[in-house]
């Protein structure tokens, strides 16, 4: 028994002494990288061709480390998060247009609809090379929203490079208030049969509006069942994702979150009760289709409860926390990531639709004649 007890005891005092070994090792290293920084910024504020504002050089710094995690995690200066605004309350200025970072390069997830950038003819998918004259790469995503950014009324030039077109693009557009108004109802079909309902961001008020238009349609109209366009709809708040496949979902699990901390991993399920009673549901995706767009076609794909029709969604299924820092700033911090009830990660893979239809012609327009993925919808429905 001695025997057992001593072996065990040495174990357990080998372990501890490879953990100090490794955790001192480790915190050598850190320290070294940290006067090897010191050294970098020494030598830059001594020998470089230019004079270069310390702290700027230091916000680049921060910044180049979050960057490096993930396109969607940034640096926010004490201005950029004073001045920051988002569209989770359904009004904000600027553009009208949802950006990313991939490979160094600022990338429209999607242009929301009806705005400067949508009607200037912005399409998800285009690379934002220059900014009036300036060049964009080599910038981080908070500087390229800060150059977007001026009084409503002024003008901005964008230049754009967009895939299987050989020249640069060139975009005139005019800041202005965006108000989104995210739910677009109607009736279509040849016999009126069919509700149309687009959902243009994830708000604070997204959700009420849905249910009050779907509501109106079953109280007034006999139809035969719904679209939901999904199409540049970037996404927005959870909550309201949850909320709207929970309205069409009888029963299952929704999505679920996972991160490092346990507060982070989280599973959501929907409640009895599907309020359109089983009718068909048809859901049109496409590459602007993002985040809270695709927890909800990925959900209803997976319970079959809908045919997702168009083409693969832009593949963001990450949770970005907003985080104060003592200097007045903030960061943009990737803290956990959506899994589809199927256990799927929609990071960098997407939603594939059920029927892949892609868009056609040069004239192409969300909700219009030239429209021929609405149009394949509402055939099928029709059928």
């Amino acid at each position: 028994m001695k025997k057992i007890n001593i072996i065990i005891i040495l174990v357990i005092f080998n372990i501890s002494i490879t953990v100090n070994f490794l955790h001192s090792k480790n915190s050598d290293e850190l320290y070294k990288k940290i006067d090897l920084f010191s050294e970098v910024l020494e030598t830059i504020k001594n020998d470089y061709v230019d004079e270069v504002d310390q702290a700027e050089v230091m916000d680049s710094a921060i910044n180049g480390v979050l960057q490096s995690l993930d396109p969607y995690s940034a640096y926010m200066s004490p201005k950029s998060f004073e001045g920051m605004q988002t569209d989770t309350k359904g009004e904000f200025g600027g553009l009208g247009i949802e950006i990313g970072m991939e490979s160094g390069l600022v990338k429209v997830i999607a242009p929301i609809a009806d705005t400067p950038a949508s009607n200037a003819g912005i399409k998800s998918g285009d690379y934002i090379v220059k900014i009036n004259e300036e060049q964009v790469q080599g910038k981080s995503l908070t500087e390229a929203v800060e150059l977007m950014r001026g009084p409503v009324g002024s003008e901005i030039n964008l230049t754009v490079r967009r895939r299987n077109v050989k020249k640069a693009l060139d975009f005139k557009i005019k800041r202005a208030v965006i108000e989104v108004k995210s739910v677009e109802a109607k009736i279509i079909g040849e016999r009126k049969k069919i509700g149309y309902l687009r959902l243009k961001s994830f708000n604070e008020n997204s959700d009420e509006q849905l249910f009050m238009n779907i509501k109106k349609f079953e109280k007034n109209y006999k139809l035969n069942g719904y679209i939901l366009d999904l199409r540049n709809n970037p996404g927005g708040l959870l909550s309201k994702a949850i909320s709207i496949t929970d309205f069409f979902l009888d029963e299952g699990e929704i999505v679920s979150t996972k991160g490092r901390k346990i507060s982070e991993t989280r599973r959501f399920f929907s409640k009895k009760g599907d309020f359109i009673n089983g009718k068909p549901l048809i859901v049109i995706i496409n590459n602007g289709s993002a985040s809270a767009s695709e927890i909800v076609s990925g959900a209803l794909k997976d319970h079959k409860r809908a045919i997702i029709l168009g083409e693969r969604t832009y593949g963001k299924g990450s949770v970005q926390s907003i985080v104060p820092l003592k200097n007045g700033g903030g960061i943009r911090l990737t803290i956990s990531k959506y899994y589809l009830p199927s256990g799927k990660s929609i990071s960098e893979v997407g939603v594939l639709p059920d029927i892949f239809v892609a868009e056609v012609g040069e004239n192409f327009k969300i909700n219009s004649k030239t429209d021929n993925q609405l149009e394949y919808a509402v055939d099928l429905l029709k059928s």
